[in-house]
């Protein structure tokens, strides 16, 4: 069982705290919930590329539980756990790239899929209901998701792919492992 020392735990804080305030910073909503927001998934995707997986998906679980607190949509509680803790623990799935060549990109995407897995599952069991008219629900949920998720994502991987953005996050990244 890995030890999370105090500094994992000030930069895992420091990360949901950011990313909390990040996702308030809206590009564009969508009326069912989901949004493009501030580069907010990238930033707690970091402390699993910063520090692993375990620490990684503790700071998805506290992100999800900030989120269900302050912008709560909740219908059943099996869709709570679905669209707050496991969607947003996913992005702890960079942890897993950690240390592999390109870890950010990978790791960030690898986050990025298992949050659309999730909130895709949500959409397609819970929210099938809402699906425009002539669609079914899964094909619904896939594109909903998708177009939100992805777009976030994109943005954010052509910003990972900037050299000083790579740079600068290399440079946190030996900070917070000193």
């Amino acid at each position: 069982m890995q030890k999370i020392t105090a500094k994992q735990l000030a930069f895992a804080a420091a990360a949901v705290a950011l990313g909390t305030v990040l996702s308030n910073i809206k590009v564009f909503s969508f009326p069912f919930g989901g949004s493009i927001t501030l580069l907010s998934m990238l930033v707690i995707a970091l402390p699993g590329y910063w520090f692993g997986p375990i620490v990684g998906l503790l700071t998805g679980l506290a992100y999800g539980a900030l989120q269900l607190i302050f912008d709560p949509y909740i219908l059943f509680p099996i869709q709570m756990i679905t669209d707050y803790f496991l969607a947003f623990g996913a992005l702890g799935l960079s942890g897993f790239f950690a240390s592999s060549k390109n870890g950010l990109i990978k790791g960030y995407i690898a986050a990025i899929l298992g949050r659309y897995f999730f909130s895709v599952l949500s959409g397609w069991l819970f929210f099938g209901e809402y699906a425009w008219d002539g669609w079914a629900a899964l094909p619904y949920s896939l594109v909903y998701n998708g177009i939100y998720i992805f777009s976030e994502a994109a943005i954010t991987i052509i910003l990972l792919l900037l050299p000083p953005v790579k740079n600068a996050i290399l440079s946190v990244k030996k900070m917070a492992a000193e």
